[in-house]
Order: C-alpha cells, then sequence, then structure tokens
C-alpha cells in the first residue's frame, strides 16, 4: 500500500503514456551497460560474504554464495528484509553451514553497508552544500523535527514503555534463569544466540581486511554506474554527470532500504525528486528515468534470482546424489 501511494504521487502530475513513450526510445546499451555493472557488484559482494563466511571456518563456492545472494534479492522484490533471512537460509542447506552463524555475518554485512551509505551521504551534501543541503534540510529534516515537535508526547511515552519492557524481561530472565534452562526452547534460543555472535564477531576474525575494503568500493563503485549509466539511456538526463550519480545513488538508496518490497514506489519518489529539485529536470524525464532504472534492475534480480534458484536445487541435487 505505501508502494503504491508513492506511486501515485510519482505519476499523479505526468502523463503515464508520455512516460512509455519515452522509455521505448531509451538507448538500452547503456542500460545493458548498466545491469553488466551490477552483476559485478552483485558478485563482488558474494566475494566479500565469503571472507566473513571464511572468518567462520568455513567454505564455500563463490558460485554457490552468489545464487544464494541473487535469491535474497529476489526475495526482497517479495518481502522487504526477507531477502536476509533467504539467502542465509539457502547457504545453510546447501553448504551445511549454521544459519546463526551466516545471519550474524549479514548484519555485520548491512551494518557496515549502512555506515558506508551515510558517509557517502555526508560527504555529497559537504561537497555540495548549497544544492545538496537546502533540499535535504527541506525535505527531510525540517519535516522529521516538525514531526516530532509535535508528537514529543507520545515519543517520550513510547520510549519509557519500551525501556520499561526491557528491564522488566531482562529481570525476569535472570530472575527464573534456573528454570528456563530446563526449557527446550531456551537451549535453542541459547544455542542461535552463541552462533549469532560468532557470526558478528567475523569482523574483527578476518584476515583479509584489505580485500574486504576492495570489495566493498567495488560494491559501491558499481551501485554508483549503474545510475550513472542510465543517465545516457534518456535524453532528459544524459547530461547529468558522475558527481549527481552520487548524489542520485546515496539518497535514492534511502528509497531502496525503505520498508517496502523492492523500493517499489519509494525508490521512484526519491528519485523523481532529486532530479527535478535539485537538477532542474522535467518532470516527465525524471519519472521515466526512476522507472527506467528501477524496471531493469527489478527485471535483472527476478531473472537472474529464479535462474539461481534452480541452479542451486541442480547443485544440491547432485551433491546429495553423490553422498548416496
Amino acid at each position: 500500500m505505501i508502494g503504491v501511494l508513492f506511486l501515485w504521487l510519482v505519476f499523479r502530475r505526468v502523463d503515464v503514456q508520455e512516460v512509455f513513450q519515452d522509455i521505448l526510445k531509451a538507448n538500452y546499451f547503456w542500460v545493458g551497460a548498466s545491469l553488466l555493472v551490477a552483476i559485478v557488484s552483485h558478485f563482488a559482494r558474494a566475494a566479500r560474504w565469503n571472507i566473513l563466511i571464511n572468518s567462520l571456518g568455513y567454505k564455500t563456492r563463490l558460485s554457490t554464495t552468489f545464487y544464494a545472494v541473487m535469491i535474497g534479492y529476489l526475495a526482497n522484490t517479495a518481502v522487504p528484509r526477507l531477502g536476509e533471512v533467504s539467502r542465509c537460509g539457502v547457504l545453510s542447506s546447501k553448504d551445511k553451514i549454521p544459519f546463526n552463524g551466516l545471519f550474524g555475518t549479514v548484519v555485520v554485512e548491512r551494518v557496515f553497508d549502512m555506515i558506508i551509505l551515510l558517509l557517502i551521504i555526508i560527504g555529497v551534501i559537504v561537497f555540495q552544500l548549497k544544492l545538496v543541503g537546502a533540499f535535504v534540510n527541506r525535505t527531510i529534516f525540517i519535516p522529521l523535527f516538525s514531526n516530532v515537535e509535535k508528537n514529543i508526547g507520545l515519543i517520550l511515552i513510547f520510549v519509557f514503555v519500551a525501556v520499561a519492557v526491557v528491564v522488566l524481561i531482562i529481570f525476569l530472565i535472570r530472575k527464573n534463569k534456573e528454570r528456563l534452562k530446563k526449557l527446550n526452547i531456551y537451549v535453542k534460543i541459547a544455542l542461535f544466540l552463541k552462533g549469532f555472535v560468532e557470526g558478528l564477531k567475523t569482523i574483527k576474525k578476518m584476515k583479509k581486511k584489505g580485500l574486504f575494503l576492495f570489495y566493498t568500493f567495488l560494491i559501491w563503485f558499481g551501485y554508483t554506474c549503474m545510475v550513472f549509466f542510465v543517465f545516457f539511456a534518456l535524453a532528459g538526463t544524459e547530461n547529468l554527470n558522475f558527481l549527481d550519480a552520487i548524489t542520485v545513488m546515496s539518497i535514492g538508496s534511502l528509497g531502496i532500504v525503505a520498508p517496502v518490497p523492492g523500493g517499489i514506489g519509494t525508490y521512484h519518489f526519491i528519485t523523481k525528486a532529486i532530479l527535478v529539485e535539485l537538477y532542474a529536470i522535467l518532470p516527465l524525464a525524471a519519472a521515466s528515468y526512476a522507472t527506467l532504472s528501477h524496471a531493469a534492475q527489478t527485471l535483472m534480480v527476478i531473472l537472474l534470482g529464479g535462474l539461481s534458484f534452480i541452479l542451486i536445487l541442480i547443485q544440491k541435487r547432485r551433491q546429495n546424489n553423490g553422498n548416496a
């Protein structure tokens, strides 16, 4: 529902038929280049994940990890954040690696990437203060602080209740620890948390820190190139440069991480707003760009994710036949 609302906001003042015609006239060489770079960045993500998995003491093929990553992206197009669970489940089932440890490594990845994204956004604001600063202040900070000020009482009550509940739970667990230890579910949760913590510790244990950072650079450079190349596909955006692509990529990523399946609607809304308000791109061209770039990436994820699911099933069947 949220995605549909944002899509309505994107297209309510543009002619959808004209957007469709604009996309049909696009230069698909650049769309293809964008998708190629996207695949390379996804391979880099799989290779980076392998470094964390190796730190757990397990080995897995790059191809298997890549399949798991793409299946995770496919799951995210249906249910937000399901991808993190899905890719851990796939790899755990295929290579017999504890799920909780894998999930811990994914949390490490996500936290690290969120820090990188925030640093990029801060850099964009600092180096384009006049251009981006006013936009971020007007569209994010002012509405945010305005809503906080209006609802400060409710927010304080919510925080107080949340803290009280957490304190109560900790108190009850400590008071009844001996009784809880006899419960099977307590043992399972304790084992899960132990493995999860081991997964989190991989950031300290990993030996190839330089390679981890290199793969991180490839991932985010690839994301920027994905945005940059599609600029050349449409006449309305072909004059934008690489720095503009960094801005669109970083702030537009907030639409992807929003709790909406595949960032549908939220990505379109934020990307269109950036292009129109920062770079004076016509609303029609901005809507065409947001639609084309998102549709191309989504289609690639569906195709590669589906293919990866089939290939990993084949791998698993061969593995089972070999062990029989």
